[in-house]
């Protein structure tokens, strides 16, 4: 099959035409790839701020048909369209059966970019090639568990169902999943690209009463002006946290960093009231560390920090 290859972070992707791809085994399905979106993750691979094994194939935010099934599979069937997802769930491990499924056993493919079993499906030359960010989606076909394809009905547009695989999950899902956000909150939203878009839309759909939105780039506070935010904050003209300070009195009940910065972290549990939760969405460079200083100060504030994977 066709498909874009990493091979070098730095370096411009390779098209080649020559990447083999098996059949799909037991409890796995073959999806021919109609759009894939560009997420921040493969972006940060690309530039080796997340280091990862290579070649890779990179894209993950992912929609198509799907063109053959493994043996054992019945909830899926040639011509069905599918959203693909990068994490999953066996619905069998310690994690999967608290309902946290976002944390199974198996999600460890998201960063080792292969199957639990260590192997990818994919070689070019007889020499492997690796399934970036547990999907590879920047190619005609994507091998995946079937739980990895989650059906859609049959008039959904593919091109937007695609944008559901990562960034609509993930920070509709941290409102209502991981934060879970209640009627008559307030809520602020650092970071407006998709993720931080969907959040102020999930942030809706909770019923929050405030939705403060802030992000240095004026078309990205008008599209979360036009999603449902209520007030908009450019964090370059205004100190964020007085901003929200001046509108709350006390601080949010939730924030979401949504930029994938963990200086920004800090900063966002400043903005949000005692006993209120932050909740870490985007996905910062390895090197980056949340600094807590005073520590004493936070452990006495009664505020909660959440970590959060696709909208967990």
């Amino acid at each position: 099959m066709r498909a874009a290859i990493l091979e070098t972070p730095g370096q411009p992707f390779v098209l080649a035409d020559d990447v083999e791809i098996e059949e799909p085994r037991a409890g796995e399905v073959l999806v021919r790839v109609s759009h894939c979106g560009v997420c921040h993750s493969d972006l940060s691979m690309v530039n080796g701020s997340f280091p990862g094994l290579t070649p890779v194939i990179l894209g993950h935010e992912a929609a198509g048909t799907v063109a053959a099934v493994g043996e054992g599979v019945t909830a899926l069937a040639p011509g069905d369209r599918v959203v693909l997802t990068p994490t999953p769930s066996c619905g069998a491990c310690y994690w999967c059966v608290r309902d946290e499924h976002s944390l199974c056993a198996d999600a460890s493919a998201i960063v080792t970019s292969s199957f639990p079993d260590g192997s990818t499906r994919l070689s070019r030359g007889g020499a492997t090639v690796y399934r970036g960010v547990g999907v590879g989606a920047f190619a005609e076909y994507v091998v995946t568990q079937v739980a990895g394809a989650v059906k859609v009905p049959e008039d959904t547009p593919l091109d937007v169902a695609c944008v559901i695989g990562c960034a609509m999950q993930t920070g509709v899902g941290a409102v209502l999943n991981t934060a879970r956000v209640a009627p008559g909150d307030t809520v602020l939203v650092a970071g407006l690209g998709g993720i931080g878009l969907a959040a102020v839309q999930g942030a809706r759909i909770a019923g929050a009463t405030r939705i403060i939105a802030a992000d240095p780039i004026a078309e990205r506070r008008e599209h979360a002006a036009r999603l449902g935010a209520t007030d908009l904050v450019d964090p370059t003209a205004e100190d964020l946290v007085a901003a929200v300070l001046a509108r709350t009195g006390v601080g949010v009940d939730h924030a979401f960093e949504c930029a994938g910065r963990a200086a920004l972290i800090a900063t966002l549990l400043a903005a949000t009231r005692n006993g209120g939760a932050t909740t870490c969405v985007g996905a910062p460079a390895l090197d980056e560390a949340i600094v807590l200083d005073p520590a004493v100060l936070f452990t006495a504030s009664g505020k909660r920090l959440l970590g959060c994977l696709l909208g967990s």
